[in-house]
């Protein structure tokens, strides 16, 4: 089920993501490549000192939603499908801290946890959960990175969340 595309499967932070895009995860099979939001999601790493060798990366929805050739959010049934599966990761990984990338990984991590948060009022605070600590950032696309959360807030983000990781020793 872990493929070492993702990551590594005893990796102490886990990212996940919403789903796989059309020109991106999907025709790659790796989570976040292939496209800009892949572009976007190392430069905001390599700003943390951050690679992807140490983490485990995956999607709230491991298929791609797209509607006339387009990409689209996927809908509660596509999150709820797939809810076995993240649990599964959560718990073969067993990372220490857990960062969800844009409001659909947030909403599916949530409905796993019985909590509902909304991504705006919890970006980059850290969130006790069960056994790990969750950290929930924006999205790396192009389009949230026009619009909600600039490249350069991401990257401060991502440095925090870097701090944490070193404080639970989450890093290497």
């Amino acid at each position: 089920m872990l493929s070492e595309l993702n990551g590594r499967p005893d990796a102490r932070i886990l990212m996940i993501g919403e789903a796989p895009g059309r020109r991106g995860a999907d025709r790659t099979r790796i989570p976040f490549t292939g496209d800009q939001s892949g572009r976007n999601l190392d430069a905001i790493l390599a700003a943390a000192g951050l690679s992807r060798d140490e983490l485990f990366i995956t999607s709230a929805v491991l298929c791609c939603p797209e509607e006339n050739g387009r990409n689209t959010r996927p809908t509660s049934a596509e999150i709820n499908n797939c809810q076995p599966f993240l649990k599964a990761v959560i718990e073969l990984v067993r990372p220490r801290v857990v960062a969800t990338l844009g409001g659909v990984g947030l909403d599916a991590l949530g409905r796993l946890y019985g909590q509902r948060w909304k991504l705006a009022d919890v970006v980059a605070t850290p969130i006790e959960l069960d056994g790990f600590t969750l950290v929930p950032l924006y999205h790396p696309s192009p389009q949230v990175v026009i619009t909600t959360r600039t490249l350069e807030q991401q990257k401060r983000d991502m440095i925090a969340l870097c701090r944490l990781a070193n404080e639970l020793g989450a890093r290497p």
